[in-house]
């Protein structure tokens, strides 16, 4: 798990920084408050300007270990630029994270523990999460909407914090997802996301800062995937 400019400065949407290194349509640079993706999150949206132009960003590509920016042109670039971040799209992957990790909460105090086998976030204010659940009621998942928007209207502060991985092993009910434990960063810690009083777990994402910041949240549809998993699809309202 890499540790991003956006995990310790969530706010931050604009910022200028130097070219490190450049070629025709890529580009890496000293800092970026971009989130490049990753846990089923999006990669952020945005652009990069300078004194007479400007291009947006296709993506992001890891090269030989470093970051690299996907640009929408060819163009090579170098000097200083200020990288922007689209705000609404990521607002919108920041609701939906959040969300899910309140999900997450309810589902793992309602269902013995049940684990997270996928999740994907989409661009429209859309999401799905699988739950390892053989044998749920899916009235009963779909019973939790109203103690999810419980939790919006509360306001509860989101924070984050680091800990050794050893440690986030002995913590029980730190590590979620079924098949999957994020990577720890190169000093060796994991990053931990809290919901006050209400979540605690590894994730490497961006989330809100409190829970009302969040729109409510619909429980679209629940669908049966196979012979375990249940797969709830949810939408932001409005």
């Amino acid at each position: 798990m890499s540790r991003y400019y956006c995990h310790d400065n969530p706010e931050v949407l604009t910022l200028r920084s130097l070219v490190l290194e450049s070629q025709p349509g890529l580009v890496r640079l000293a800092e970026m408050p971009f989130y490049p993706g990753g846990g089923g999150q999006l990669p952020d949206q945005g652009s990069l300007e300078w004194t007479d132009g400007n291009v947006g960003i296709a993506g992001f590509e890891s090269i030989g270990g470093r970051l690299w920016i996907r640009l929408q042109q060819p163009v090579e670039l170098s000097g200083e630029v200020q990288a922007r971040v689209d705000p609404a799209f990521r607002q919108t992957q920041r609701e939906l994270h959040t969300g899910l990790h309140i999900i997450n909460a309810l589902v793992f105090q309602a269902f013995d523990g049940a684990l997270v086998t996928g999740v994907q976030m989409n661009a429209d204010g859309t999401a799905r999460i699988d739950f390892d659940l053989p044998d749920a009621d899916n009235d009963r998942l779909r019973a939790l909407e109203p103690a999810i928007n419980d939790a919006i209207r509360q306001n509860l502060p989101v924070q984050e914090s680091y800990i050794a991985l050893d440690d986030a092993y002995d913590e029980k009910g730190l590590l979620r997802s079924r098949s999957v434990t994020p990577p720890p960063t190169t000093d060796g810690l994991i990053r931990i996301i809290e919901i006050a009083g209400l979540d605690r777990q590894a994730c490497g994402g961006t989330h809100l800062t409190s829970t009302g910041g969040s729109r409510p949240i619909r429980i679209l549809k629940i669908d049966n995937k196979g012979r375990h998993n249940r797969r709830m699809r949810i939408g932001l309202e409005g």
